[in-house]
């Protein structure tokens, strides 16, 4: 058997990560794959067999302290060939000394273990049909209308890592939406609907409390319109769970969110929509 030749994917390959995840049933952005690649480039990774590909993984480094994995695919019948493995440690090693995070398959935890990862939470993602968009709710004003170093210090509340310029092209991509809610010259809460694949994804959707929430949330989907919504959120944040209940979501499915050293605080009773489970 030849040896799995492990490369960076280029810029024009990012389709081939993003067209497996949606085979999986991961459901990715119709914009993902040009945001994913600004925070490091040099972070994703595909394993050939005499050209051909068979496997990916993605860990993107966002500063020297943090760094995030996903895409970790094998194509299903390459499987349990060892390819996985080796291209894991490809990814792990790109990382170096930071440390990293992921949103893995619950049933593979112990396998994450054995690397290293420890359960900081489940995250849950919900879904369901919107028959009836929402009336646009008053006071909410387009994301990309206020200063950008208010989105960038709310957002170190809740990311452990500084992610300016993968914002700054996830509130400008093609079809993204995104939406403000400021109170006496304070941003209260903010968030970013996509079309994927399926439907829209709400994320993230980030406020201070869940009337907050509501409002942006009501926002977004009146922007949007009818159809499949999605919204991931950490299984911690109760509030948000009810939310997305009292839309009739439903929950589709949970990945572990784990890391492999500790990481700053983060205000999890604030994240009502996880940006991307690929990214963090």
């Amino acid at each position: 058997m030849s040896e799995l030749q492990i490369r960076n994917l280029r810029p024009e390959e990012m389709s081939i990560a993003l067209d497996w995840a949606a085979a999986e049933g991961w459901n990715p952005g119709l914009a993902d794959a040009a945001c994913f690649a600004i925070p490091d480039a040099q972070g994703f990774f595909v394993g050939e067999l005499e050209g051909e590909p068979v496997a990916t993984v993605s860990c993107v480094n966002y500063d020297d302290r943090f760094a995030f994995l996903g895409f970790y695919i094998v194509r299903p019948k390459f499987r349990g060939a060892g390819h996985g493995l080796r291209i894991w440690n490809a990814a792990i090693a790109h990382a170096r000394s930071r440390v990293i995070g992921l949103d893995g398959v619950v049933a593979q935890q112990d396998n994450y273990r054995k690397s290293g990862f420890a359960l900081a939470y489940a995250n849950i993602r919900y879904g369901g049909i919107l028959t009836a968009p929402p009336a646009p709710p008053a006071g909410v004003v387009a994301l990309d209308t206020i200063p950008f170093a208010m989105v960038e210090q709310d957002d170190a509340t809740v990311f452990p890592a500084p992610r300016g310029a993968f914002l700054r092209a996830w509130i400008g991509a093609p079809g993204h939406l995104s939406r403000a809610l400021i109170r006496d010259g304070r941003l209260k809460g903010w968030g970013v609907i996509r079309p994927c694949r399926t439907g829209h994804k709400i994320g993230p959707l980030v406020a201070d409390d869940p009337a907050a929430a509501e409002i942006i949330l009501q926002a977004l989907l009146a922007a949007t319109g009818t159809g499949e919504i999605f919204l991931d959120i950490p299984a911690t944040n109760h509030a948000a769970i009810a939310l997305a209940e009292s839309l009739a979501l439903k929950p589709a499915f949970e990945t572990a969110r784990m890391y492999t050293g500790a990481i700053p605080p983060l205000r999890l009773d604030r994240v009502f929509g996880v940006t991307s489970f690929e990214l963090g």
